[in-house]
């Protein structure tokens, strides 16, 4: 026990005979209780407060296995020109959903890149900067800065493999650049090791982790980086389609929704091979219909989620859930669980980023 949890337990005992009970079973009992309560159990008393934000308890509730998925989306405010943090709350009937802004926090670099590993969100700010920090949302949202990368990097994309996370970008001068490469352990907290090579400068525009390897994408080719081996091939087929960061991974297939063609569609590395995800037909139709346009794909909970803006309704985000099957053949089908077609939050706002959070 923390000698702050045991000083507000001690001050608590006279007021609750459930502060008696060995914390080892308080922490038991609360970790068992759905997390979007935990803010009224806090109001309980500063003892409750400290514990449902304490290590301890997020230690417990991963090892009953009563973990759950949040989802977090960066927002651009075009109106302030800032990038701010929001939670998305999903109702079950989908008309009450939202997006809630997340107070207190520092500024959120535009040209950063965003990482969520377990309960945290790793911020690697770009536009040649060493600068990075993380936010714990399982400690009301506590900022922590983290070492400073080995050199700054510029026009950075970024994501988490095997609890390493993979930063890509540029590093240089005006006059000359290099492809820049940095991994940072989120285990010991430490950089591991860099890499530049000389090159053509140009910016990726996506990564995504797919079977333990990095996809990435730039303006004309997609490139597929194995860490294991320290290689790097060209993707023909995954570069035949612009994927680009409107893209996510759910179950290792890759899936955007490909404007030009008003299809879903998703690539399975397996089998090096494009397809559209079935079923949904009358469902994009009535999208395109309400005037949705920016759809991109988010991975939530093992899900996939479509956000999108409407023209009408001065560009307001609205969400579909979406559960999906594979089939024998290779198919992938797809079928509506919830669809949100009101404006999750008032204002004109573009999405910059999605994160699955697990607490």
């Amino acid at each position: 026990m923390s000698s702050n949890i045991r000083a507000e337990k001690k001050q608590s005992s006279s007021s609750s005979p459930v502060t008696s009970l060995p914390e080892e079973v308080v922490v038991d009992i609360l970790a068992r209780v759905p997390r979007h309560d935990y803010p009224r159990v806090s109001l309980v008393s500063k003892y409750f407060r400290s514990l449902v934000s304490s290590p301890e308890i997020y230690a417990r509730r991963s090892s009953l296995g009563c973990t759950e998925y949040f989802l977090y989306v960066v927002l651009f405010d075009w109106d302030d020109r800032v990038n701010r943090l929001y939670t998305f709350r999903w109702k079950g009937n989908g008309n009450s959903s939202c997006l809630v802004l997340i107070p207190g926090l520092p500024d959120i670099p535009r040209d950063g890149s965003y990482v969520a590993v377990g309960s945290r969100i790793y911020v690697f700010c770009g536009r040649m900067t060493s600068s990075a920090f993380f936010i714990d949302c399982a400690s009301s949202h506590t900022v922590q800065h983290l070492p400073r990368m080995p050199f700054p990097m510029s026009d950075i994309v970024a994501d988490d493999n095997g609890g390493r996370s993979y930063v890509f970008g540029y590093h240089g001068t005006d006059q000359k650049y290099s492809h820049a490469m940095l991994v940072f352990n989120t285990e010991t907290q430490m950089w591991e090791d860099g890499m530049t090579k000389p090159g053509d400068v140009y910016a990726y525009r996506s990564l995504v982790v797919m079977a333990g390897k990095m996809y990435m994408m730039e303006s004309h080719n997609s490139y597929v980086y194995d860490p294991k081996i320290s290689k790097w091939e060209t993707d023909e087929k995954l570069s035949s389609k612009f994927w680009d960061h409107k893209a996510c991974v759910v179950d290792d297939v890759l899936y955007f929704y490909d404007w030009s063609d008003k299809e879903l569609r998703g690539y399975d590395p397996e089998h090096e091979c494009w397809v559209v995800v079935n079923g949904l037909d009358d469902f994009l139709a009535e999208m395109r219909r309400v005037g949705c346009y920016l759809t991109r794909t988010v991975s939530y909970a093992g899900k996939l989620v479509l956000f999108s803006h409407r023209y009408e309704i001065n560009g307001e985000i609205c969400c579909a859930k979406i559960l999906l099957e594979r089939r024998n053949g290779g198919q992938i089908w797809g079928k509506v669980d919830q669809w949100c077609d009101h404006g999750l939050i008032a204002g004109d706002f573009s999405i910059t980023k999605s994160l699955d959070v697990v607490l």
